[in-house]
């Protein structure tokens, strides 16, 4: 005999209604600057209670392959850490075997520091990682390693304010404020100069790329290079696709009503425009831009139509005039190699040496992609981009 209504009605009123409830719950609290940020960031859950970042070794760097230390942000102060590539490594072997291993209280009294420093041809990536856990978690330092192992190139890397074992609480400004001072160090106290280095970025590090980058090209100062991995146009657009670890909603059950997202869009505190900036960049260009977006295909957390958007911002920069939807689509397909997989590579050249190459890669997900070959080849192809141009 079926149960009568009222057997089954509780249990599935409950099953229906905790989740409901938890998700109302959220849009409540997040519509707190407070709880908006943690939850946006999640800059407080990491690995620190039984990982030590001040030991890379851990993690299967040669010993004194990278140095831990600090870096000043305004009042904050910004853990980071300078990677070696692995032919240095072998190259000073000796003295690097003879210097104290782990944290330094001054960089530039160490042997790496001078390493990068005296050598007049150091090419150095700058790389942004994305929210949550700290500079060693997750798979970062599998992404430093593929950039130093068998490659002549820096990089240095940070924890933003509120990250791992940094001071300070994230927002926008601060996190842009951390970039920027991590690229004034570079080229003010490593003596780098932009023309030799990349600025990269991953999730959440591409809208501090590009920021940082804004803020750069503004004062006229243009880099080797700008790679952007799994990129997003703007906070209230992303979140309105955007599920937490591939599987949990944010704001995408609203979009049935186009009023109610669009309230809640409206207290997101933290908009990260990197769209519009992006654009920005470009028209501010004078000597060279060589922007890079690689996304994978099977992302399940940010959509790889967000690195449409961008691509679309920033090369509609370059033209005359927009294009509307229909000519856009036209246009790229010219400018575009398609794949039987539903891949592609699309690549728009322009005046001022202008390149803005968007690649769809087939996996590794939204974290994984930062292992892929491409993010390599996009390094190796911006150095050499800017040495040629350098030349000309």
């Amino acid at each position: 005999m079926a149960p009568r209504p009222s057997q089954w009605a509780i249990p599935l009123g409950i099953s229906l209604g905790v989740p409901l409830g938890l998700y109302a719950t959220f849009l409540f609290l997040a519509g707190f600057p407070f709880f908006q940020r943690h939850f946006f960031y999640a800059h407080r859950i990491n690995t620190l209670f039984w990982h030590d970042v001040n030991n890379p070794e851990y993690w299967g760097f040669a010993r004194n392959q990278v140095t831990p230390f600090t870096l000043s942000s305004g009042n904050e102060s910004i853990y980071a850490w300078h990677v070696l590539p692995m032919r240095s490594v072998l190259k000073y072997e000796d003295r690097l075997q003879h210097t104290p291993v782990g944290f330094s209280d001054d960089i530039t009294t160490t042997e790496p520091f001078r390493i990068l420093q005296n050598d007049p041809d150091a090419q150095l990536v700058i790389s942004f990682h994305g929210n949550a856990g700290h500079i060693a978690q997750a798979l970062r330092t599998q992404h430093l390693h593929t950039l130093t192992d068998t490659s002549s190139f820096h990089v240095l890397t940070i924890d933003y304010r509120g990250f791992g074992k940094s001071t300070g609480t994230p927002s926008e400004d601060g996190l842009i404020q951390d970039g920027v001072a991590t690229v004034d160090w570079a080229m003010n106290v490593a003596g780098v100069p932009s023309n030799r280095i990349v600025v990269m970025g991953h999730s959440l590090g591409t809208a501090v790329t590009s920021g940082v980058v804004e803020h750069f090209a503004i004062r006229g100062i243009e880099f080797a290079g700008i790679i952007l991995m799994a990129g997003f146009s703007n906070v209230p657009t992303l979140l309105s696709s955007y599920s937490g670890a591939g599987f949990i909603p944010i704001l995408s059950p609203l979009r049935p009503i186009p009023p109610l997202l669009r309230l809640f869009q409206s207290f997101i505190v933290d908009k990260w425009e990197s769209a519009t900036r992006l654009a920005e960049v470009v028209r501010l260009t004078r000597q060279r831009l060589h922007l890079t977006l690689i996304h994978a295909k099977n992302d399940l957390e940010i959509p790889s139509h967000e690195s449409d958007a961008l691509f679309r911002s920033a090369a509609n920069a370059t033209m005359d005039r927009a294009l509307d939807d229909k000519e856009f689509l036209l246009w790229k397909q010219e400018k575009t190699t398609q794949y039987d997989d539903g891949t592609f590579i699309s690549i728009v050249k322009a005046e001022s040496d202008i390149t803005i190459r968007q690649e769809l890669v087939p996996y590794g997900g939204h974290n994984g992609v930062i292992l892929s070959s491409s993010v390599a080849l996009a390094v190796m192809r911006s150095f050499a981009l800017a040495k040629r141009g350098d030349l000309i």
